[in-house]
């Protein structure tokens, strides 16, 4: 094929497999300076002393995990498990796995990526005859098991019906049993809220329709302080006044240290809040009309919502120029360090940084004395990416009355983890939404735009912006695929191979990420795969958590492991046993790649993928693409049936209901 073709029409599809985005960072230990003892002989004697007692302790420990090990794998290999499972069934079930899992062999349910099938056959070679089908302790492990693959795909909660539906499908006797069982001992929450949807009539006087909810209890706990830190922050809010101001200004012209307009400390420390008069003269400077709504329902409010496109993320940009220059403590995260570092570029800022690592205490203003961050506005930007156990770290992480922003454009894709924090929020109406109204401009923008409101239509794209092309089966999608990216791109458009990406909707099929990636790599940087199916040179994609993504490129590797320089210029390497779970990166999944844009996009839509396509991952996909959008399909009419009705797989959640109810008490 020579040059990239010419504009036509688009489909694509397939369901993505989409793992809980659990937040693997874990904060610094707190440093402890030891006080000063006056005799130094005796402070070495006491050192020599403490480190001679902790090297036996450490081995002792060290010998006692050893032994925890073989112990463990003892008992999987006679059960019929694979021995490497021991480390997993240690971290999960302590030094006791062994003893426990003789004891409860269905505990090997809980294990990342045992199905129950193979619980079963595991319990088989332990117990032999007497590991029947309705043992209790194979409905325990079953139940919380339902309850994860759910959270797997988004649910926060599942009805309860529902739940007693895939226990029976598991051949579980007595599903009413089991899940009144689990419910007593406090491993699943139950929950009763009205039915989504009902209406009451004018007559009606009986209790409305109700509905039975499980949750494993880490998801209804954090739904539930999610909820809780919202309200705190709302309703300990005080907005400045135009008195504090003055106050601020007299005080900053006798020669304290402000500049105009900034705002002095109070007795607390906390800097004091911007009057009514200087938020609305920094909306009246704001570069756009819908930059000065943003800023003034910020004044106004401690928790707003903002929504928009690629466009309206210059109006968050703006919002903390604005507190900045109003004194405030203001700072901005993104979900991935490509957006930090475009978010610090459009602002001239360095109080930007990606949200893990405000989190981590990596980056960030620091904590106040009181653990809760030293912020008095906070802008989350890919606010729709956060799941509620990430959403609820950060809410417990905000001190009272701390200004809250969250912006994110609604028709992406949602939290690889459970619930859909942002879009609920939405929907509850317990908070201002700043609707942006700057478009993205360019015939890719417009194409997204139509994609956003059910509509996929064709546009002018006089400089080859979007290119559509057709494939009659995957084989021939992934030779168009690779052919753009290696050529037909850089060479029509001057965009080079390695600012290009293949999006694709799942990892299998003819022309998922795998077939699509081999396929690249033989173009691009063949080699032997000599560091464990890697060269020097491959791109690659490090998912360090579920929900986490990092792309770099392969530098080296050695008997300390691989050596990667990811995007942001930084540096990693991985152990053989980290590098085992590395992928390549030439192709990724829209979940993968949201967060991030490149110059040139192809999506690639293989035919095996049509039942699963959504509106929500076209528009993600597409909008991926600054420069240039190839798309590469074979779904036929998937694709506009997808755009015009499924705009997403549905989440079972409780966060909005525990709004309604927490405003209906405050009322």
């Amino acid at each position: 094929m020579g040059d990239v073709e010419e504009v036509q029409n688009v489909a694509e599809g397939a369901p993505e497999v989409v793992t809980p985005a659990q937040d693997a960072a874990e904060q610094a230990p707190e440093v402890v300076t030891p006080t000063q003892q006056p005799d130094a002989v005796a402070a070495l004697a006491e050192a020599i002393r403490t480190a001679g007692a902790a090297a036996p302790a450490a081995a002792a420990v060290d010998g006692q995990r050893e032994q925890a090990l073989r112990d463990t794998a003892e008992v999987l290999t006679a059960g019929g498990a694979p021995a490497e499972f021991a480390g997993a069934a240690v971290a999960l079930l302590g030094d006791g796995a062994a003893a426990a899992l003789r004891e409860d062999p269905w505990a090997v349910l809980a294990l990342p990526g045992v199905r129950p099938d193979q619980a079963d056959g595991f319990a088989r070679g332990l117990l032999g005859a007497e590991a029947g089908p309705g043992d209790p302790r194979r409905a325990q492990a079953l139940v919380p098991w339902v309850l994860e693959q759910a959270a797997l795909r988004g649910h926060s909660a599942m009805e309860i019906g529902e739940v007693a539906a895939g226990l029976e499908k598991l051949g579980l006797p007595d599903a009413a049993a089991a899940l009144q069982e689990v419910v007593v001992d406090g491993r699943v929450m139950a929950f009763q809220e009205e039915l989504p949807g009902h209406r009451p009539s004018d007559d009606e006087e009986d209790e409305p329709p109700m509905r039975t909810l499980l949750a494993l209890e880490r998801l209804a706990l954090a739904e539930e302080s999610l909820a809780d830190g919202l309200v705190r922050v709302m309703s300990t809010f005080v907005p400045g006044t135009d008195d504090e101001a003055e106050t601020s200004e007299a005080e900053a012209s006798e020669g304290e240290a402000s500049e105009a307009g900034a705002s002095e400390s109070d007795e607390s420390g906390h800097p004091a809040q911007p009057g009514p008069a200087a938020w609305e003269a920094a909306a009246v400077a704001a570069p756009s009309s819908s930059a000065t709504a943003l800023v003034r329902a910020v004044a106004e409010s401690a928790v707003v919502l903002h929504t928009g496109g690629e466009a309206a993320r210059a109006e968050p940009a703006a919002l903390l120029s604005a507190a900045r220059g109003l004194g405030l403590r203001a700072w901005a995260v993104t979900w991935t360090a490509e957006g930090r570092d475009s978010l610090r570029a459009a602002t001239d800022a360095s109080e930007v940084a990606v949200l893990a690592e405000l989190l981590a205490g990596a980056a960030g203003p620091g904590r106040a004395p009181d653990g809760s961050l030293a912020l008095d506005l906070l802008i989350v930007l890919d606010a729709p990416l956060l799941d509620v156990e990430l959403a609820a770290t950060l809410l417990e992480a905000l001190a009272d009355g701390t200004r809250l922003v969250l912006s994110g454009d609604p028709g992406q894709l949602w939290s690889a983890g459970a619930g859909r924090f942002f879009a609920d929020l939405l929907a509850a109406k317990v908070c201002p939404a700043v609707a942006s109204r700057t478009p993205d401009f360019g015939p890719i923008g417009e194409l997204v735009s139509g994609i956003g409101v059910g509509e996929l239509q064709p546009v002018e794209a006089p400089d080859k912006e979007v290119v559509i092309l057709t494939a009659k089966d995957g084989a021939e999608a992934v030779h168009r695929a690779v052919q753009l990216l290696t050529d037909s791109i850089p060479r029509a458009l001057g965009i080079p191979a390695e600012q290009v990406v293949l999006l694709t909707p799942g990892h299998g099929g003819g022309a998922g990420t795998r077939a699509l990636n081999a396929a690249a790599k033989a173009r691009l940087n063949p080699g032997p795969g000599r560091f464990g199916g890697f060269d020097p040179g491959d791109r690659v994609v490090h998912s360090p958590a579920p929900g986490v993504v990092r792309l770099g490129r392969v530098l080296d590797g050695d008997a300390a492991g691989l050596h990667l320089e990811l995007t942001d210029g930084s540096r990693l390497t991985l152990s053989p046993a980290q590098a085992a779970g590395l992928r390549h990166g030439w192709a990724l999944t829209g979940h993968q790649a949201v967060g991030r844009r490149w110059p040139g996009v192809v999506a690639v839509l293989p035919e095996d993928a049509a039942a699963g396509l959504t509106r929500q991952w076209v528009y993600t996909a597409f909008g991926r693409a600054e420069r240039h959008l190839s798309v590469v399909h074979a779904a036929g009419q998937a694709l506009p049936q997808a755009v015009a009705e499924r705009t997403a797989q549905p989440r079972t959640t409780r966060l909005r209901a525990i709004l309604a109810e927490q405003a209906e008490q405050a009322y």
